[in-house]
């Protein structure tokens, strides 16, 4: 390994590990003795990084916008360009334009030989049966997700019959016949979920519920995955 790629394998590494990480921890995780650890540490801050933190107490990276980027890995070059490519596809418009728009945007900066191998990526994603479209501003519920207010709606159940409800909304999935928002549902009290093509008449309330999305939204997955994991089994018993 280059000295160059293990610095870059460093930063790296520096940001994917909860700080503040010991000298030890990055010693294993790149495979090279503590001294090569402390010298690349302050090669990095050399070269402006922002690492806070010494040996015996950990090291926390504050990105510094003085540093240029090190760079992708053509693997994830390659990652990027298919998960873009399908929110392009698969999102509301707000949302493939923006994956549209970051994607040209990498590839004004990444170098020439990588903005190359964007523009004609071996990898694509296409999608023949699209959902169908939502009847709401999804941005508008996405931003309720983030500022963690609750949001009222009528909603049109798969029988046709009509109910007014106001959730906190918790998570947006992307599937593949169709898009759905994860909730707490006032009216049920309960976790549920919304098919956002018989979401209508949305708008935001003021009703705050912070700091508890993570948490409900953690819960709601653990809910699904237990559901998921019933059926499973249900199908394996009679199989």
């Amino acid at each position: 390994m280059t000295r160059t790629h293990r610095l870059f394998q460093l930063m790296q590494t520096l940001r994917r590990l909860t700080p503040p990480i010991t000298a030890q921890s990055l010693a294993h995780e790149m495979d090279v003795s503590l001294r090569t650890i402390y010298r690349d540490i302050d090669e990095l801050r050399g070269l402006g990084a922002v690492i806070d933190g010494e040996a015996g107490f950990g090291f926390t990276l504050i990105e510094d916008a003085s540093l240029p980027p090190l760079g992708f890995e053509n693997d994830e070059l390659e990652a990027l360009v298919l998960g873009l490519r399908d929110v392009a596809v698969i999102a509301d418009p707000a949302l493939a334009k923006a994956a549209t728009s970051a994607l040209a945007k990498i590839q004004a900066r990444v170098p020439p030989k990588q903005a190359h191998r964007l523009k004609h990526a071996v990898l694509d994603a296409r999608r023949y049966w699209r959902p169908d479209p939502p009847r709401i501003d999804v941005g508008t519920l996405r931003q309720a997700a983030w500022d963690e207010v609750s949001v009222h709606f009528a909603y049109q159940d798969a029988k046709g019959d009509q109910t007014e409800r106001t959730v906190k909304p918790l998570g947006i999935v992307y599937m593949e016949n169709t898009n759905v928002l994860l909730a707490w549902c006032h009216l049920r009290e309960d976790f549920r979920v919304f098919r956002l093509d018989r979401m209508d008449e949305l708008c935001v309330t003021d009703q705050s519920f912070r700091p508890h999305r993570v948490s409900l939204l953690r819960d709601h997955l653990a809910r699904i995955r237990a559901e998921v994991h019933e059926v499973a089994k249900d199908r394996a018993h009679f199989d």
